[in-house]
């Protein structure tokens, strides 16, 4: 399978950072200390949260940082039963009854550090590896957890991660990442260095993208470019998406032709999400194979505007938006009585969402109202 380029044109160096020099300067200076911070990366969709921590993962861990870093995704725990369970066995992988958590655990990573030799052209991002910076003092940081869209842990889960993290191990460290700060506890705020990325400017998508345009060898029509960076709106993850997704489909000689993808792309996803609740499949698990282990894997009308929310980078009321165009414009087959009820479920969720902080619960509900409303004008 062919890597994405969000992949392989991925930051190597904290320099190559697309965000402001102050920010890139705290982010290397955290991931040089021989007693790095715990930290919070806050910042809104597709701005290089992820490409930030795994640059400081790198640094702080050395060339095998792959092998003890760990990786959980706050959001999916709202999408299942039994969270709390899935996040314990998480940070206990011996049980709950265990006094061995992921947070206390030594890595022997720590003590042959030294021996581990980075592959060619693997160069620490800051130029210089922490080993050669700190040879004595206390045993280096050998493990860090991510918890990715922190935000969404709840109150439940946050107050067990403090627990944690008062009697962590010295050699453990967590990185958290948050569009929205605010709603994670004082308490754990209190306990990390924040540092909030900003949405990229558009000089810097555009210059950005240039440096992919010459890398992959590319002739786009003049102006597109720039187009890319607007509709982007200051989302960098989505702007090299559709750069990729142009240069694939041979369409970067048009700049009529990205306006038409955008549009396309996003209304077939919105029309499957609502297609898939007006069948009934609002929630519909199923059993997939990925890297060869069986991964119980969210589809049905919330699997679909999970996949379209991720990879368009939209925001609840993105989503509710292009509902509502898809709804008017008679792309849908519906009957008049259903398709009035539907709207009105529609606007109810649009309030709601002025009033909310959590736009994908607000988004499930109206899906459940549509698969209620469909079913009973059905019988």
């Amino acid at each position: 399978m062919m890597a994405s380029w969000l992949e392989t044109h991925a930051p190597r160096q904290f320099s190559q950072l697309a965000i402001p020099a102050n920010i890139i300067e705290n982010l290397q200076t955290a991931a040089l200390q021989a007693n790095p911070p715990h930290l919070i990366l806050a910042g809104p969709s597709g701005v290089g949260k992820t490409a930030a921590w795994r640059l400081v993962a790198r640094q702080i861990l050395g060339p095998s940082w792959e092998s003890t870093t760990h990786i959980l995704q706050a959001r999916d725990l709202a999408k299942r039963s039994g969270a709390m369970q899935t996040f314990e066995d998480f940070l206990r992988p011996e049980g709950k009854t265990s006094s061995d958590t992921l947070v206390g655990r030594a890595s022997l990573d720590s003590f042959d550090a030294n021996l581990t030799i980075a592959k060619e052209g693997d160069i620490a991002p800051a130029g210089i590896e922490n080993r050669d910076l700190h040879s004595e003092g206390k045993p280096p940081v050998s493990r860090i957890i991510i918890i990715e869209d922190a935000d969404h842990l709840g109150p439940k889960r946050q107050p067990y991660l403090r627990r944690m993290m008062e009697t962590s191990s010295s050699t453990s460290r967590f990185i958290f990442t948050a569009r929205s700060p605010s709603r994670i506890i004082d308490a754990l705020r209190s306990r990390t260095q924040q540092i909030r990325i900003p949405s990229t400017d558009k000089k810097i998508i555009i210059d950005r993208l240039n440096e992919i345009v010459e890398e992959e060898d590319l002739t786009p029509v003049r102006g597109i470019i720039g187009d890319i960076a607007h509709v982007s709106n200051g989302n960098l993850r989505r702007s090299v998406f559709l750069l990729e997704l142009l240069a694939r489909k041979k369409s970067l000689h048009d700049r009529k032709l990205l306006q038409n993808l955008v549009a396309s792309t996003t209304l077939v996803g919105i029309q499957n999400v609502l297609e898939e609740a007006i069948r009934g499949r609002v929630h519909l698990w199923q059993w997939e194979k990925q890297g060869g282990r069986n991964k119980r894997v969210l589809k049905g009308a919330l699997g679909a505007l999970d996949t379209l929310m991720n990879e368009h980078a939209l925001e609840a009321d993105d989503v509710v938006n292009h509902l509502h165009k898809l709804l008017t414009t008679g792309r849908l087959l519906l009957a008049d009585e259903i398709l009035q009820e539907i709207l009105v479920a529609l606007a109810k969720c649009d309030v709601n969402l002025q009033r909310s902080m959590h736009g994908r619960i607000q988004l499930e509900e109206f899906l459940h109202t549509v698969k209620e409303i469909t079913a009973s004008n059905s019988n």
